[in-house]
């Protein structure tokens, strides 16, 4: 088992009102706009814009993304997202391609995919998803294949199709704990993601299950061991623990800056109860440095 820790950036830039362990330092514009030029050449999105990742800066300079398909514009309208929410676009036959092209140009040993909801396509956008994960195989045999997918509004055919595309690591993320769904997950359920989670582990055990969850929207200590329970009682292998930021006004304010410490204590308990790897830290997000999983399961 392993318990990993990521290193909040050392840096003098940052707003005031951030504790100093959320602090960032210089950006490099040069290799940010070049790899959302080739981003935009093919059409592609990515999470980390969408979503305004606080480690997009740095990811981008390392040449290293996680690709969001099926659109910019998102079919829920969860209270912690960024991701624009309304009508989404007609899907892009060529988008599957692109994701393939892209991850080949950028010499990606882990690829991680996720999408936006799409709720009123019949399979939730599972074959679209499946067909990428597949061009991304042929384009690199050798890399390993993450998929960061949506409940599918609990269709587990949808699912099916998904995780018979054989991706390496299936993440599903909870998010938070279960007092506060309704108010940050308006149309998701907690113990239908828990199922989800299960379904793949049951259906497939070699592939690696994996779930992330934000902190400081007001859950207690207690809550937040009681979801890793949960998570793990599911069968789930992997757990990120990341700070809730506001990405925008009208999205859900932050109650609380959790830190350095308590981050520590729930990686050490999610250890403790049988986690192969914990990423907890402050800037810790679902996909960043995903790629280190290979290396830590």
């Amino acid at each position: 088992m392993a318990l990993i820790r990521i290193n909040t950036p050392n840096a003098n830039l940052t707003k005031a009102r951030l504790p100093s362990w959320l602090r960032h330092g210089k950006t490099n514009f040069r290799a940010l706009h070049e790899l959302k030029v080739k981003l935009r050449n093919r059409r592609l999105h990515t999470v980390c814009e969408s979503a305004r990742c606080p480690n997009i800066h740095e990811c981008f300079v390392r040449k290293a993304a996680t690709f969001m398909i099926m659109g910019n514009i998102c079919s829920r309208t969860c209270g912690f997202c960024a991701v624009p929410q309304g009508i989404p676009e007609v899907l892009d036959s060529d988008e599957p391609r692109h994701v393939a092209e892209m991850a080949a140009e950028m010499n990606l040993r882990h690829v991680v995919i996720t999408s936006v909801n799409r709720d009123e396509l019949v399979d939730g956008g599972a074959h679209h998803f499946a067909q990428t994960v597949r061009y991304v195989r042929a384009a690199l045999p050798n890399a390993k294949v993450e998929v960061l997918a949506p409940d599918f509004c609990g269709n587990t055919g949808a699912l099916k199709i998904l995780i018979d595309a054989e991706p390496d690591v299936f993440n599903h993320n909870m998010e938070t704990i279960e007092r506060l769904y309704r108010r940050v997950r308006p149309q998701a359920n907690y113990h239908q993601s828990l199922d989800i989670l299960r379904f793949v582990r049951d259906r497939k055990p070699g592939i690696t299950t994996k779930s992330g969850l934000m902190v400081g929207l007001g859950e207690s200590e207690d809550e937040v061991r009681r979801l890793l329970d949960d998570l793990r009682n599911a069968g789930t292998c992997v757990a990120t623990i990341g700070q809730y930021l506001q990405p925008r006004r009208n999205r859900l304010p932050v109650k609380e800056f959790i830190s350095p410490e308590t981050f520590e204590r729930y990686g050490q308990y999610g250890k403790s109860i049988g986690f192969r790897t914990v990423f907890s830290g402050p800037l810790v997000r679902s996909s960043y440095m995903a790629e280190k999983i290979e290396h830590a399961v």
